[in-house]
């Protein structure tokens, strides 16, 4: 499994075990809930993200997240200690290899070819 896979599970996990009543969220019983645990919407709302941003991440399409955030949805998720350093290790990109490349061989010209021009 890959790294952005990774995180889109552990946040649809994490997020789908806490229930609004926990994290502080009023419930109106007008609309049925479809999803176990928060919503996005609501726990965007809660870490100070828009909700496209939080579903980008969750989705794994995440391009460089800031510390701040990273911070902000671990707090709304009410994240252990373990949970957090997992979210950030996730979260960080991978550096990226530098690939050595040889230096090019210099060209050689055949006999017959130099001969030619």
């Amino acid at each position: 499994m890959d790294r952005n896979t990774e995180l889109s599970e552990f946040l649809r996990t994490r997020r789908a075990r806490l229930s609004p009543g926990e994290a502080g969220v009023s419930v109106s019983n007008d609309s049925p809930r479809r999803v176990p645990g928060l919503r996005r919407e609501e726990l965007a709302q809660l870490a100070g993200v828009s909700t496209d941003y939080y579903t980008r991440l969750e989705q794994g399409r995440h391009l460089n997240v800031s510390e701040a955030v990273l911070d902000a949805v671990a707090r709304a998720l009410q994240l252990d200690d373990t949970e957090r350093a997992y979210l950030f290790e996730l979260a960080r990109p991978r550096p990226r290899r530098t690939v050595r490349r040889r230096p090019p061989r210099p060209q050689r010209v055949r006999p017959g070819v130099h001969a030619l021009l």
